[in-house]
């Protein structure tokens, strides 16, 4: 299914938002994931943490407090769950802007808009997205990115994809969590 929706960029994430497949695109998207080990590609630790993030985000200040908002609510139903407990763990220890978030206990997050990448290969883009709960499994969560076709924009995802290497192949199991 990832590999149908090319040019457009596609991924499903775990409930801790962990990349557990994507098409090309979908890990080209966020410049510079591709070079992290496939079990450590995971999107809110890309927003905290990686150099390219600030750059690549036309607004990271909401980018990392939605990041923050989707893991409260997750540690509203779960707060001892491992994977939480991991990933919030390694954020509090390494980012200070994560840390100032995570006190304020917002919940929040968005399912759906338009994003601005500054990106380094491509340029600006603005492609919107969608973002859905996948039923059956536990918690994960199916996200594309769009644009029309003939577009600027459709026209830089088109070049994303063609520029992508093809192994975005991922350690994680599509039933884990």
């Amino acid at each position: 299914m990832l590999d149908n929706l090319r040019p457009c960029p596609a991924y499903v994430v775990s409930r801790t938002m962990d990349i557990i497949a994507c098409n090309p695109s979908g890990l080209r998207l966020f410049a510079g994931m591709g070079d992290w080990p496939a079990n450590e590609r995971n999107v809110v630790r890309y927003v905290f943490l990686h150099p390219q993030a600030q750059k690549l985000f036309d607004d990271w200040d909401e980018q990392i407090r939605a990041c923050v908002g989707r893991l409260r609510a997750l540690a509203g139903i779960e707060p001892d769950a491992p994977d939480l407990v991991r990933l919030v763990g390694e954020l509090n220890a390494k980012s200070p802007e994560f840390t100032d978030l995570w006190e304020r206990y917002d919940v929040r997050w968005h399912t759906h808009g338009s994003k601005t990448f500054h990106h380094p290969e491509v340029g600006d883009i603005t492609p919107g997205y969608q973002s859905m709960q996948i039923e059956g499994t536990p918690g994960q969560r199916f996200v594309t990115y769009f644009a029309e076709p003939g577009s600027s924009d459709h026209d830089k995802l088109v070049l994303l994809d063609m520029t992508s290497p093809q192994d975005t192949s991922v350690s994680s199991p599509l039933s884990g969590d």
